[in-house]
């Protein structure tokens, strides 16, 4: 029996030499193809048992060459991999079928370790592959935005989700303000079902009788007041998502009858006995701690399995640091145009404000921000005096100039993080003081410069930034 055959499709031919050196040490036979015409025909003649495609090639794309094999029915596990990747390029790539997504520069290790995986679950990749799904641009003012590895794991899950039937229901978790309604619109927006409504419900606004008539909705005489029939948010949705906001909040009693619901897959409006069928796919989210909530009693633990069959954890933006730059261009952009202002750019001084503050609030807080600086600067350029003074206060030392973000009532939880926190915003300081010399900046700090150099490795923090 011959070697397997691995087919890398990319048009640098570094990237081709250090995949052959690679996969032939590990006994792989590698074939290579410059553009995506190329990868297709040698598809078919090589008959590759795994591929690694990359996105940008001349002529045919990547995505391009994989929509071709996911139309002929090609089995064979794609891995995509690109210089730099959008949310809009993960979901495409995983609903054309790519069963991993890589994001330049690749780690030796991770390919190799990604490769196998693909090549010991072919059957799995071929049952993903049949699967069915519509890409639709999301709506530009419910744009998930980030480029981090977390993000684009995330991403992944979304192009995943898409392609189960409305049934499967998503428990998205996560702190206030890093963006939950908006991966549950990215649910909605890239899937078949685009075109339906998307029903947003809060569970903490309306007291319990006000919740449950908008949830089921009711006949006329249902109640006192109620004078004519009213469709529910339930019924509305039709076969689009219904999004429960904050589930952690819901009453027991609705919970009870929240979890009828999503076992029967059908309800009966308020004073009313006919059964309507539910089509939509439920969507919920918390930033509570729903387990912790169940031990206490507050949360029915029935309720929550039902709930978390494909579960979405976002991480809070100082976790993702890298993402704060692109973000605050986004916003910039989207309230430069929204605010009729011609701003630019963002000047480093900002950028360096923004990377040292811990943003307790997370993306919105940071979103909110630059609302407010693009509102208040009067030049082409955001510079820090039009920022909100929380961003920018000095002097001496009080609760409310701390920032101290406390995320999680557990102790060692809550001081790691705000371990984590100080060291990554001392090394940024230091470092932006003596202009990215990390010899000096160690000196300064009084540790050894490897020390410095593994705390910069640790919080994703480059030297050349600050020069």
């Amino acid at each position: 029996m011959g070697k397997k055959k691995i087919l890398v499709a990319d048009d640098d031919k570094n990237i081709q030499f250090a995949f052959r050196k690679t996969f032939e040490k590990d006994g792989y036979e590698v074939v290579s193809a410059a553009d995506g015409q190329e990868a297709l025909r040698k598809v078919d003649s090589e008959q590759p048992a795994l591929i690694f495609m990359d996105v940008s090639m001349p002529g045919t794309s990547g995505l391009e060459a994989l929509e071709v094999m996911k139309n002929n029915d090609v089995k064979v596990p794609v891995i995509v991999i690109t210089g730099f990747g959008t949310m809009q390029t993960a979901v495409k790539a995983v609903q054309l079928g790519a069963y991993e997504y890589l994001i330049k520069p690749l780690d030796v290790e991770q390919v190799r370790v990604v490769a196998r995986r693909a090549l010991e679950m072919v059957s799995l990749r071929a049952e993903v592959e049949d699967l069915k799904a519509r890409l639709t641009q999301p709506v530009r003012d419910h744009e998930l935005v980030g480029n981090a590895p977390e993000m684009h794991e995330i991403y992944k899950i979304i192009g995943t989700i898409t392609t189960t039937p409305n049934e499967t229901n998503v428990l998205i978790t996560g702190e206030s303000g890093t963006g939950k309604e908006l991966v549950a619109r990215a649910i909605h927006n890239s899937g078949p079902s685009a075109a339906e409504p998307f029903v947003a419900i809060n569970c903490t606004v309306l007291p319990e009788n006000l919740l449950e008539s908008e949830l089921f909705g009711h006949e006329r005489g249902a109640f006192t007041g109620a004078d004519r029939r009213k469709l529910g948010k339930f019924e509305v949705a039709r076969q689009g998502t219904i999004y429960l906001d904050e589930i952690g909040d819901m009453s027991p009693n609705l919970q009870k009858k929240l979890l009828r619901v999503l076992q029967e897959r059908s309800f009966e409006r308020l004073g009313g006995n006919d059964a309507i069928r539910v089509k939509a796919r439920f969507v919920a989210s918390t930033n509570k701690d729903l387990q912790r909530e169940i031990r206490h009693g507050n949360f029915r633990e029935d309720l929550f399995f039902r709930l978390n069959v494909i579960n979405i954890i976002l991480p809070p933006l100082r976790q993702r640091t890298s993402d704060i730059a692109i973000l605050a261009q986004h916003f910039l952009r989207k309230y430069s145009q929204r605010l009729h202002k011609n701003i630019r750019a963002i000047s480093e001084a900002v950028l360096k404000l923004l990377q040292i503050y811990p943003f307790p609030g997370n993306v919105r807080e940071l979103e909110n921000a630059i609302e407010h600086g693009v509102a208040l600067e009067k030049g082409d350029v955001l510079t820090p005096g039009s920022l909100p003074l929380s961003l920018t206060a000095t002097g001496s030392l009080s609760l409310e100039k701390l920032d101290i973000p406390i995320t999680s009532t557990i102790l060692r939880n809550a001081r790691h993080d705000v371990v984590e926190a100080f060291e990554r915003k001392f090394v940024i300081e230091r470092l932006a003081a003596h202009t990215g010399n990390v010899t000096a900046a160690a000196r300064e700090a009084e540790i050894e410069r490897q020390s410095l150099q593994r705390l910069m490795k640790k919080y994703n923090i480059n030297s050349g930034d600050f020069r």
